[in-house]
């Protein structure tokens, strides 16, 4: 049986302030010092179920510089494929149940991180995070999202990032502007709907900005967003208008992801889409903020998503966000394996 008091960290929405700002300070120190031995003797199982560049070296390293292991994991590759129904008569590809892989791996590990993209078939399905939420339920040790439909782990690698760009822990007061861009692809709306939760949880001024009102983030962010503001202060809006979204701007966040209602349909939202290629960060975009920070989850297609010339600018803060994943998964890590 799961341990009652066991807890996760499948999103930063479940975790309180004090919690979420005490990884913060805990990654800080991380980031001066590397090495420690708060995971010595210890391991964690990263299942991969979509590819990663900076997760899984994050992470690997992180377990490393911690003194632990970490085991790599790709279900239907060097794993066998996973059924996550309950029911479901297992004639097909799948050879074994989530019930059992959850439950054996935590007799082996201490922690288990689970990257599992949507199916992109149907939203009010992959909206319900079935993987993620499959490897909490069966687990007798602690489950990390190294992101599904939401990316917690960057989330905090990019408040990191703000925090000392602008050399405060306190970003209220600060107008941040998370913008939609344009990809010639769909792409999953994990990091945008972190981005909105955790800069609401923040207390900053945010704004969501998006061409029209399809790309639109799912309901249960706005009303996240909705909460911190009504908790931490700040403000929240949606926006279809560039220049004054971008107007005063203290930060930039670009992403690019798939409007909600061609979920799974993509074709008919190709053409809406391809209207919206000036919706690209560039050098004239970002001299309508005040002088703001710029920054991206990354991987980034330059040109398409944010220009050479704002990538390539000392207010691109997007490589020390990215070297960030390090530190703040090291604090998860740790604080996870002290229960």
């Amino acid at each position: 049986m799961q341990p009652a008091s066991i807890k996760h960290f499948l999103n930063t929405q479940d975790w309180s302030r004090a919690e979420l700002d005490a990884l913060l300070a805990q990654a800080h120190r991380y980031k001066q010092d590397k090495l420690g031995d708060a995971l010595k003797g210890k391991s964690i199982a990263l299942v991969f179920f979509n590819p990663s560049m900076r997760t899984r070296t994050s992470f690997e390293l992180g377990a490393f510089q911690l003194g632990g292991h970490a085991v790599v994991l790709q279900p239907g590759k060097d794993a066998w494929p996973i059924e996550f129904q309950l029911g479901t008569v297992m004639d097909g590809d799948t050879e074994e149940h989530i019930a059992e892989v959850a439950k054996v791996l935590g007799r082996y590990v201490d922690l288990i991180g689970v990257r599992a993209f949507p199916k992109f078939v149907d939203w009010q399905h992959d909206r319900e995070d079935v993987v993620l939420k499959s490897f909490a339920r069966y687990s007798p040790v602690p489950v990390i999202n190294m992101e599904t439909i939401t990316h917690p782990c960057q989330e905090l690698a990019h408040v990191l990032a703000l925090q000392e760009h602008f050399c405060t822990t306190d970003l209220r007061g600060k107008k941040y502007v998370l913008t939609w861009t344009y990809h010639p692809k769909p792409l999953n709306t994990a990091v945008a709907n972190s981005a909105l939760t955790i800069a609401t949880r923040m207390g900053m001024d945010v704004t969501l900005l998006c061409p029209t009102p399809d790309y639109i983030l799912d309901e249960r962010y706005l009303g996240w967003a909705k909460d911190n503001v009504a908790e931490s202060g700040g403000s929240f809006a949606i926006s279809h208008d560039i220049e004054s979204a971008y107007a005063g701007a203290d930060v930039v966040y670009a992403k690019s992801w798939g409007a909600l209602p061609y979920f799974g349909n993509w074709e008919p939202e190709k053409p809406i889409r391809d209207q919206y290629k000036h919706f690209m960060v560039d050098g004239q975009k970002m001299a309508l903020t005040n002088n703001g920070v710029f920054s991206h989850c990354l991987p980034l297609r330059r040109n398409v998503k944010a220009s050479d010339a704002v990538m390539d600018s000392p207010q691109c803060i997007a490589i020390d966000e990215a070297e960030n994943r390090l530190h703040v998964q090291k604090a998860i890590m740790a604080a996870l394996a002290r229960q």
